[in-house]
């Protein structure tokens, strides 16, 4: 499948140098009785808005716990994380999260699963019938979750945590089971969607290709407890030749810096 995300466009135009994201020595420990295990050690990182930064690091090196406390479902034990300057104090609609599965209610249509994101539900029609036409759902808007393929079940979750039209996308590896083909697809549907909706990302992926292919930057997480190894920028135009020389060598060196 050839990559092609845009009309030539070389990625967000919307970049900016103002940190929309700030994660300050933040470390998170679990405890469970006299047990002790620290995921997150003094990790810092700022994020800009238009970034689309994604987060690599070995199984167990924290990633997901990283990305459940930005988006206010956990707290850290230590230090701060901050948002348009603002500390985090639980989940908002200034970030989307979408996981590793769907997680849609099986009872309601992609439609009704989708207006549940929106702000005023009742009022946003013209809003739900443009997030179905941003993610190709338009066709299966009365459509139920079982009936649905895992691609379009993550297009509907991805439709969903954007409906409230939030300043930082999470991504908590949402394609991770899909098939070879299917996962490639998806890809150029984030790389368009980012793009189009001049979206600050922060995504969580093994997989290195993927990676390259997404990112402005790529993050790699040390082995537990996860701290900040190397920063990566990617400085590739878009769309990204996979089979390119300079692609290869991003794939080695994010290879021997995940060992």
């Amino acid at each position: 499948m050839k990559d092609t995300y845009s009309d030539g466009k070389a990625g967000n135009d919307s970049i900016s140098t103002a940190p929309v994201l700030e994660l300050m020595n933040v470390s998170k420990e679990y405890r469970k009785g006299t047990r002790r295990l620290l995921a997150l050690k003094d990790l810092s990182l700022t994020v800009n808005g238009g970034e689309f930064v994604t987060i690599l690091g070995q199984s167990g090196c924290g990633k997901t716990t990283l990305l459940h406390m930005i988006a206010g479902l956990e707290e850290p034990t230590a230090g701060e994380i901050r948002v348009g300057g603002k500390p985090i104090r639980g989940p908002g609609r200034d970030r989307g999260l979408v996981f590793q599965e769907p997680r849609l209610f099986p009872w309601a249509t992609v439609a009704h699963n989708i207006s549940l994101g929106l702000p005023d539900r009742g009022r946003d029609q013209r809003k739900l019938e443009e997030l179905l036409e941003l993610v190709g759902l338009e066709d299966f808007a009365q459509a139920y979750p079982k009936e649905l393929s895992g691609g379009m079940a993550q297009r509907a979750a991805l439709a969903r945590a954007l409906a409230g039209s939030p300043r930082i996308l999470l991504l908590d590896e949402p394609l991770g089971a899909l098939d070879a083909v299917t996962r490639l697809r998806m890809q150029v549907q984030l790389m368009r969607i980012w793009q189009e909706n001049s979206l600050t990302v922060v995504a969580v992926t093994h997989d290195i290709d993927e990676a390259i292919v997404l990112s402005t930057r790529i993050v790699i997480l040390s082995p537990r407890p996860g701290t900040v190894k190397r920063v990566i920028p990617v400085e590739l135009p878009y769309p990204r030749n996979r089979t390119a020389p300079e692609f290869n060598i991003y794939r080695q060196e994010l290879l021997g810096a995940l060992e």
